[in-house]
């Protein structure tokens, strides 16, 4: 029993009521919280791909290099010019001369495919100048006569087919990967495909954990009468490195003003944030408000948070480090957690904030509230006959381990509601789920999409792309299956781009101007120095002049197939899916020229023969038009350093 001198101080310091409890509402707690925060990481550390998997990334990684870096055969086969296997059957095989040449993986072709030829290549092998595709092996016969050897082809193949083009996969200048992504498997295999062997991630913050309390034990100790085993530490330290952050506990603190002192002080001098859990109400026993209220720059700025469970929660800064005493009860310590300190750790962490994911239910049992306090009700959803969800409370106090653990979400009951009737429509936020894609962007591939959407990433925006070109996004666009569509589609009778594929459920939104142009090496007389007609007709009319073109359906095939009204030079039906793989086939002399944006011929190094500017824009369907993450694009278009941005890229407004 604790002497009488020490219960009569107990007294005393109850009697003075020394600790300041203002209660305050949710929002209003956060919002003094957060004011003297920085929330941003912590800095930057490097680490090996071995060592970064479920790190968080600080830089963007833009491809140094096209995956593939070359135009690679997808089977064991043949390289073959399409055209020489038109009409092959079983009964009427195409015979092509065997070049003399074998293409294994990393080999470099000596002799190009002329018409009548075929090389035999492997998986992975470089496509030689003059195929346009691979047939496979089992698909022909070799045939040797003594004098020379020759295979009969019993399929057809198409241009393009068994091809794996350079750049297909990720292309030299993308934007592979963004600031704030987590480092998985997949992303590391990213990283190593693209030559990386070591990244530079956000540092995880330290969070320091200390337990208070001369009734708290570790777990593993013998049990004594009035003892409770340390739940909280375990807990706040899982949920710590969930956010993000790395646990650093301190141990358990005893009911001693100079031992909570000094620990406080031991975590500060290590961590970035403290955390403490119990002895945060105005009880005699409790003292880690005096272990925080000496601090005054500023010190405690909340005390007392109008939620149930979670009212005695305090939130102090020092030093510009947040020190956090959540309430000692289970259920409040990690919701409380969860509410103001899990956001800290993220944003420290370098991770967007995370929006749990909400389900509409029914709540079937008449619940009654504490007025005055929002109440945070946690609850476990039962699938009704009727298909629908049914909300039921756990029934268990903040006292209970198990109630935030086993539930699958809460529902928020307004401060200001005492009863709320059963059969009551709720919305349930989910525990645990991943977040989903706030904006959905299918369509043409462009470094200045890239930008913006780097910059939504940076404001919690999660955003998803997929690169399927201008007439794929246009028709997501018009099925519902996405918020925005880039495309850059020129209307071949009239040269308008975009407006002209519009229906009346569609929205056009113009974005910016791309220059697209003949592409060719550097030096070759046929085309250095000459003017978009000029060059038209040499490509048309030069011998031994290879073509790349783009794929149908593009934009820039449509453009490509109005300058060449009507003509198919050679290399016509070699037709990759971006800008990078005609670059990349020009700039390995797999061809002469092609057409591509100016920023990608630049970044080749190639000759660039301007053909006319293209409006890339931004297709909305109207039922999206209002969702507020297409609102935040909208207006990030038409921001000052949004145009300074591209106008920098080389695009024009």
């Amino acid at each position: 029993m604790a002497p009488m001198t020490d219960i009569a101080a107990n007294l005393r310091d109850l009697a003075r009521q020394e600790q300041f409890l203002e209660v305050l509402d949710r929002d209003e707690a956060e919002r003094r919280f957060r004011r003297h925060l920085c929330l941003a990481p912590r800095g930057t550390e490097t680490v090996s791909l071995a060592g970064a998997r479920g790190r968080v990334l600080a830089r963007a990684v833009v491809a140094a290099v096209d995956v593939p870096g070359f135009d690679r055969a997808n089977v064991d086969g043949f390289a073959v010019r399409a055209a020489d296997t038109a009409g092959a059957s079983e009964r009427t095989p195409r015979r092509l001369h065997l070049l003399p040449e074998v293409l294994t993986p990393g080999q470099v072709p000596q002799l190009a495919v002329e018409p009548g030829t075929a090389t035999l290549i492997a998986t992975g092998g470089m496509v030689p100048r003059g195929a346009d595709a691979v047939v496979m092996v089992e698909h022909t016969e070799t045939i040797d006569d003594g004098n020379a050897i020759a295979i009969e082809v019993r399929r057809p193949v198409a241009a393009g087919q068994f091809i794996a083009y350079a750049g297909s996969d990720m292309a030299a200048g993308e934007t592979v990967l963004r600031v704030g992504q987590v480092l998985t498997s997949r992303e590391i295999g990213m990283l190593a495909a693209v030559g990386r062997a070591e990244v530079e991630v956000w540092r995880r913050p330290r969070v320091a954990i200390v337990s208070t309390g001369d009734e708290i034990i570790a777990p593993g100790a013998p049990m004594r009468a009035g003892s409770v085993y340390d739940s909280n530490a375990a807990i706040i330290a899982a949920a710590g490195e969930e956010a993000g952050g790395i646990a650093c506990p301190l141990g358990i603190g005893a009911d001693d003003d100079a031992e909570l002192c000094r620990l406080v002080d031991q975590g500060l001098s290590r961590c970035d944030m403290v955390v403490l859990s119990g002895g945060t109400s105005k009880g005699a026993g409790d003292l880690c408000y005096r272990a925080v209220a000496r601090f005054n720059d500023p010190g405690i700025v909340v005390h007392g948070v109008a939620l149930k469970p979670g009212k005695p929660l305090c939130l102090a800064v020092t030093g510009g480090k947040p020190v956090i005493v959540l309430p000692g009860f289970p259920t409040s310590a990690i919701f409380t957690f969860h509410e103001f300190v899990a956001p800290i750790v993220r944003a420290f962490a370098g991770l967007p904030g995370e929006a749990a994911e909400r389900v509409p239910a029914i709540l079937p049992l008449r619940i009654a509230s504490e007025r005055g306090r929002t109440e945070y009700l946690m609850i476990s959803l039962i699938h009704g006959e009727d298909g629908g969800l049914a909300a039921y409370p756990t029934a268990k106090g903040s006292g209970a381990v198990t109630a935030f653990s086993q539930a699958d979400g809460f529902i928020v009951i307004d401060a200001q509601t005492e009863t709320v009737a059963a059969d009551t429509p709720v919305e349930v936020r989910l525990i645990g789920r991943r977040q989903l894609a706030d904006l959905v962007v299918i369509g043409s591939h462009c470094v200045g999409l890239d930008l913006l959407v780097d910059w939504l990433h940076a404001e919690g925006i999660a955003v998803k792309m997929l690169n399927v070109g201008s007439m794929g996004g246009l028709a997501a666009a018009k099925r519902g299956e996405c918020d925005i569509a880039a495309i850059h589609l020129m209307d071949p009778e009239t040269g308008e781009y975009n407006r002209p594929f519009l229906t009346p459920t569609l929205e056009l939104v113009p974005g910016y101007r791309r220059r697209q142009g003949i592409v060719y090496r550097r030096g070759d007389p046929r085309f250095e120095g000459a003017a978009l007609e000029q060059a038209i007709t040499t490509a048309l009319t030069a011998p031994d002049c290879l073509m790349v073109n783009r794929n149908a359906g593009s934009g820039t095939r449509i453009l490509i197939d109005r300058l060449l009204a009507g003509a198919k030079p050679p290399g016509y039906w070699l037709q990759p899916k971006s800008h990078n793989a005609v670059a990349a086939a020009v700039a390995q002399n797999r061809a002469d020229w092609g057409m591509a944006i100016e920023t990608v011929a630049r970044q080749y190094g190639l000759g660039f023969i301007p053909a006319q500017d293209e409006d890339y824009g931004f297709v909305i369907p109207r039922s999206r038009r209002q969702r507020p993450a297409v609102q935040r694009f909208c207006a990030l278009l038409g921001e000052e350093r949004t145009r300074e941005a591209l106008c920098a890229l080389g695009f024009r407004l």
